[in-house]
């Protein structure tokens, strides 16, 4: 009785001063469980407020974890087998954590096969028959038991890998899948049968699932004889390779005078010799029967098969094999020449037969000369030299085509303004103007350039707007001629350059820091720019003379603190090289030898960031990219170049942003 009480009170508290039924899950005093008592885990291992509200059905909905087991069943009464091997997939349902067992249906197995265990919630063996299964009890190479029944997991697929990880669970390594010994005796018995008759099987059902679809293509001519003006046909032949049948069909020329049949020979067997004449049907068979009795027993006959064909009419047909470039066949007495295939039947007698010439025979006229190159009248003056130029290419007049595909790619688009700004002095001897100052845009979308003059006060000229934004044509020029005329280009302009609009000489002095970016990210554009190509240069100029420039680096910088000012390094430069190197060069190598203020990322920091991006981008190529290093660790050092490893990210196209992948590779 007093049990009974103690057990009873579990049940029982006090809300509002009224005694009333709580839950079996309230604990007793100070938090402790009561005898007895246990509380039910949760459904996930993930604390409330993690990840998406939506409910379980329609996150993961149509989810499903794929499991290969497999379990052992006791054949009692029987001396073939004692036991079996039975294979299944085990489904566990995500949505609401329910499972299924199936097993798939073999051929004459004699037992009930398919849906093992139907889809519901199964609950975990005893003494914890109160709890489910969740995912947390699932991995490979475990076992798991089901209403009494021990499976075996060995395997599962890609998907449920990578749902696994993302999970946190480590998977174990996949385990051997064992045969059933019964079943491996009943093939033995199987493949050591012999027919009991002599019967000549004939299986081509094996040769058109293999090569159902498999043409080869031969390019054939046939010099025909009796034509009129001897003139080559051209045809194509087909061979089908799923029943070694041929048809060849003919390429009709335009206007040629002859009618256009749909085959120049039917699908069929083609005989290497053609015969006198045709045989009879039935004369050419597969089989050859004897009839063993005659008619003399009840006017009928008693037949059996003959496996030495006695009488049988052989008949040779082409194959594969008898087809190559420059062989002769005789197709009904018409001798046709194989002059040369296509690649799909060049791969295959390659694979097959090791054939590696396959050297066409030429069989087509020669074509005829070319038109001659046509020549475009010089330009008159009038509109653009584009506009001008399409006059000249057909009656109906069109404007000039502008680079669309170039305008989309180098047109503005948020802060990559893709323009690029110099500032530029005149070049004269005037004294009002050598101190006037000009902004030089060029547009890359359409390879524009605009001037602005830089407004000065108590000058007396008037800025602004110097020039307005078009094409600049390269001075030296002749005007009216009959080929395109050169315009300026970006390559054209960097720090250091002369350059000639209109009959004003300008000298670029500087750029804005989106020019020297932009340059210098595109290097290969941009010679004056390209960090290597300055580097290898210098290195000739400068190896000779390397114990002066130590002397001049050590005379500037007394203190050694390995800094100097970009002005004397700049005369350094300019001395060594006798004005080798563009004011441009110098810039970027100062850029690239610039100190930067150096700050130092928490790993951990950037490996969270990384992790964050990795999961928000569903990024599940981790085996591949794993192979992809291994496999480039020719050494098998376990590091490899920075360059080397940033190649294979970007090819694996990592959700990273340049930066984080620049930084991690750097830690």
């Amino acid at each position: 009785i007093g049990k009974e009480k103690f057990h009873k009170s579990q049940h029982w508290g006090y809300c509002n001063n009224v005694a009333m039924l709580v839950g079996e899950d309230k604990p007793g005093i100070g938090g402790e469980l009561l005898p007895g008592q246990k509380l039910k885990p949760k459904y996930s291992v993930f604390p409330g407020g993690m990840g998406s509200d939506a409910p379980a059905w329609v996150a993961f909905d149509k989810q499903v974890l794929a499991f290969d087991a497999y379990f052992e069943e006791e054949v009692p009464d029987k001396n073939q087998e004692v036991y079996r091997i039975r294979h299944c997939k085990i489904y566990f349902y995500l949505e609401d954590d329910t499972i299924q067992v199936t097993e798939p249906q073999l051929k004459n197995s004699g037992i009930h096969q398919g849906t093992i265990v139907r889809r519901h919630r199964i609950p975990l063996p005893p003494p914890h028959e109160d709890e489910f299964y969740t995912i947390d009890n699932f991995n490979i190479n475990i076992e798991i038991i089901l209403y009494a029944r021990r499976y075996k997991i060995i395997d599962c697929d890609q998907f449920t890998k990578n749902f696994l990880r993302k999970m946190g669970i480590r998977l174990n390594p996949p385990a051997v899948r064992p045969d059933d010994p019964y079943t491996k005796e009943r093939q033995k018995m199987l493949d050591s049968m012999n027919p009991l008759r002599p019967y000549e099987r004939i299986d081509t059902l094996k040769q058109f699932l293999e090569h159902d679809g498999h043409v080869l293509r031969f390019f054939c001519v046939w010099d025909d004889p009796e034509s009129m003006f001897h003139d080559p046909r051209e045809l194509v032949l087909h061979y089908y390779l799923s029943d070694d049948t041929i048809d060849i069909k003919e390429i009709i020329p335009v206007n040629s005078g002859r009618d256009a049949v749909p085959l120049f020979l039917r699908r069929d067997k083609l005989p290497k010799h053609a015969p006198t004449g045709l045989y009879q049907p039935g004369t050419i068979t597969s089989r050859t029967v004897l009839n063993v009795f005659g008619k003399l027993v009840g006017n009928r006959g008693r037949y059996l098969l003959d496996n030495r064909k006695t009488g049988a009419v052989h008949q040779e047909y082409y194959r594969d094999s008898d087809l190559k470039i420059g062989t002769v066949i005789n197709v009904w007495g018409r001798k046709i020449i194989l002059c040369d295939c296509d690649e799909f039947t060049k791969e295959y007698y390659r694979t097959k037969y090791g054939i590696e010439d396959f050297t066409p025979v030429p069989y087509k006229a020669p074509p005829p000369p070319s038109k001659p190159e046509k020549i475009f009248p010089p330009y008159t003056g009038f509109g653009s030299e584009e506009d001008s130029l399409c006059s000249c290419m057909g009656l109906l007049l069109k404007p000039p085509q502008k680079d669309f595909k170039k305008f989309m790619e180098k047109d503005r688009s948020g802060m990559e303004s893709n323009i690029l700004r110099f500032v530029a002095k005149l070049i004269t001897d005037s004294p009002i103007d050598k101190d006037r100052k000009f902004i030089i845009s060029y547009f890359l979308s359409d390879d524009t350039i605009s001037i602005f003059e830089h407004t000065q006060q108590n000058t007396g000229i008037l800025g602004g707007k110097f020039l307005e934004r078009g094409r600049i044509k390269k001075p030296g020029q002749e005007l009216f001629k009959s080929e395109p005329s050169e315009y300026f280009k970006a390559q054209n302009l960097f720090v250091g350059a002369r350059v000639c609009f209109h009959g004003h000489n300008f000298l670029l002095v500087d750029a804005d820091e989106y020019t020297f970016n932009y340059m210098e990210k595109h290097a290969n554009e941009f010679p004056m720019a390209d960090i290597g190509f300055i580097l290898k240069k210098l290195k000739d100029i400068a190896e000779p003379r390397s114990r002066e420039i130590r002397q001049v680096f050590a005379a500037t910088d007394p203190e050694h603190t390995k800094v100097i000012e970009y002005d004397p390094f700049r005369n350094l430069i300019v001395s060594i090289t006798d004005g080798a190197f563009s004011e441009h060069e110098i810039m970027t190598l100062g850029r690239y030898y610039g100190v930067r203020e150096e700050y130092e990322l928490d790993l951990h920091f950037l490996l969270a960031v990384a992790q964050e991006q990795l999961k928000k981008n569903s990024f599940e190529n981790f085996e591949q990219l794993t192979a992809v290093l291994i496999y480039n660790d020719r050494e098998k050092c376990g590091v490899l170049p920075h360059e080397t490893c940033r190649t294979i990210c970007k090819s694996f196209k990592l959700p990273l942003a340049d930066e984080d992948l620049q930084a991690l590779l750097t830690m």
